[in-house]
């Protein structure tokens, strides 16, 4: 069996929850799809026009999450977790029917997505994968936050950093390969935020079904969370969970070094416009299996599936 070949899930996935900043309550179904059918999101409440599709131009909010959202103005928000948890286990092709405009946020993180398409197990097909190789160096800066994206030779390699000025955040940086190391500490990471921003961002119209229950509350020099942190960077490590997601928005896995300052949503979103405005930043290559090493697929993640 190839894994540089096309892969969707076999069984269709049900997940039940809340959105994080609508606070209703929303049904998703990830349903198999056919090579070169791509991530497609369907929203299955409206009749006409309910096709949305998860690429870069196509977001119109990077405000707290990712929205995307299509010509009639259909949108779909909140899809960093659910695209980051796709991008990891490889899954290319898949049509995700949602009844709602958020994606439900679970418990912040992609640790239930991540479970639930092992469990459903995935259909390997013999159509080949397509990748995008990154051939010259391409930085987005805003302020102090900084994004540069530049070539590698086989491998998606993040190096990423958060600077808050809270002890217990503090400045946190963390490096992965993508495609070979073990990435549970990025999936199980949640979502998180200062305890004296939750007025501002419910003032604002977010967060309406934040809890405990879906994101680490820190208030100053305690975690309000009974059970802690899942790890010692799960701060920034939640960070790498988003860009991997915002990454995917590009159609296809990406083979490039990527280094990150306090960035998030809109970095990531404005680095990938800027690459793909010139044909000389990228290459999007057709991929067989003779022509490209192990190191593509994540060995680890591949193993708990076999």
């Amino acid at each position: 069996m190839s894994y540089l070949t096309q892969k969707t899930i076999k069984n269709s996935i049900s997940f039940n929850g809340i959105g994080l900043h609508t606070g209703k309550n929303v049904n998703i179904v990830i349903k198999p799809a056919q090579p070169d059918h791509g991530i497609v999101f369907k929203r299955v409440d409206l009749k006409n026009n309910n096709l949305v599709y998860p690429n870069f131009m196509n977001v119109s909010n990077t405000s707290l999450n990712t929205t995307i959202e299509n010509e009639f103005g259909a949108k779909v928000s909140t899809i960093e977790h659910l695209m980051g948890a796709l991008f990891g286990l490889g899954i290319d092709n898949a049509l995700i029917e949602i009844d709602k405009i958020e994606v439900p946020i679970l418990d912040g993180s992609a640790k239930e997505f991540i479970e639930k398409i092992i469990l459903a197990g995935i259909e390997v097909s013999n159509s080949p994968i397509k990748i995008i190789k990154i051939n010259k160096e391409v930085k987005f800066e805003d302020g102090e936050r900084s994004i540069l994206i530049k070539p590698s030779t086989l491998s998606l390699d993040i190096d990423f950093e958060i600077k808050y000025k809270n002890k217990i955040i503090g400045n946190q940086r963390n490096k992965f390969k993508v495609y070979e190391e073990d990435l549970t500490d990025v999936y199980n990471s949640r979502t998180f935020c200062l305890f004296e921003d939750i007025e501002l961002i419910k003032k604002n119209g977010f967060a309406k079904g934040g809890s405990l229950e879906n994101a680490i509350v820190v208030k100053e020099s305690g975690i309000l969370n009974p059970e802690g942190l899942r790890s010692n960077k799960e701060f920034v490590n939640h960070k790498i969970l988003d860009c991997i997601g915002d990454l995917y928005t590009s159609g296809y896995r990406i083979v490039a070094s990527i280094k990150c300052s306090q960035g998030g949503h809109f970095l990531t979103n404005q680095l990938l416009r800027k690459v793909f405005q010139n044909k000389e930043n990228f290459s999007i290559l057709e991929i067989k299996e003779k022509n490209l090493p192990h190191t593509l697929i994540n060995r680890n993640l591949l193993r708990s599936i076999a």
